[in-house]
């Protein structure tokens, strides 16, 4: 039960993929400019690093060690395939939005990295939780940056106008891409001071 509970919790927090690994680093940067866009994405990710996880693991006493990349990328372009044609299908609109982004989560190094470094030597349920946590802590960074770029560049939350009734004018740095990488580093920066044991000596 502990070694579950540090499965579920370290990619949240002193493992995050993107604040402490450093990996993912592109999208992002490419999808914060709203939150619903992010919050999509979010789940994509969550949704292809859990499944491609549990499949993975499910087969790797089958793997052939020569071919496994091969497999494991075949694992991953599916499930990438398959959450693109359910948004094409129940979110269109979001899935023109993310152009290709969804399609790059095939090379994103957190869903290849997390099969590599854990599903490829666990069990099914472990490395499921480990693929959806992995997931949760990229999506949280996400939404975190999103929200900041959305309502103080456009002043709106999900689309709804938020600052407008103070009189806020929109601040159009703030949807540029410097600034989703200077927010980044900002949490970072924020994660580190709070977490000691994540400072570099």
């Amino acid at each position: 039960m502990g070694n579950l509970k540090e499965t579920i919790l370290n990619p949240i927090t002193k493992g995050n993929p993107i604040t402490v690994l450093v990996l993912g680093i592109c999208s992002s940067l490419a999808v914060t400019v709203e939150l619903k866009g992010a919050c999509v994405m979010a789940l994509s990710v969550i949704a292809v690093t859990g499944l491609s996880s549990l499949v993975i693991s499910l087969l790797r006493k089958t793997i052939p060690n020569r071919v496994r990349i091969i497999v494991q990328l075949v694992v991953v372009a599916m499930m990438v395939i398959l959450v693109d044609q359910l948004l094409k299908a129940f979110a269109y609109a979001i899935d023109k939005q993310l152009s290709v982004y969804i399609g790059l989560i095939i090379t994103n190094c957190i869903v290849m990295g997390r099969i590599e470094a854990f599903a490829l030597g666990n069990k099914p349920i472990p490395s499921l939780l480990d693929g959806l946590a992995n997931g949760v802590g990229y999506g949280a960074i996400l939404i975190i940056i999103a929200f900041f770029r959305e309502l103080f560049g456009s002043g709106t939350l999900f689309g709804i106008p938020v600052l407008s009734a103070i009189g806020y004018t929109n601040n159009g740095l703030m949807i540029l891409p410097p600034m989703a990488l200077i927010l980044l580093g900002c949490v970072i920066w924020a994660q580190r001071s709070i977490q000691k044991d994540l400072q570099e000596k």
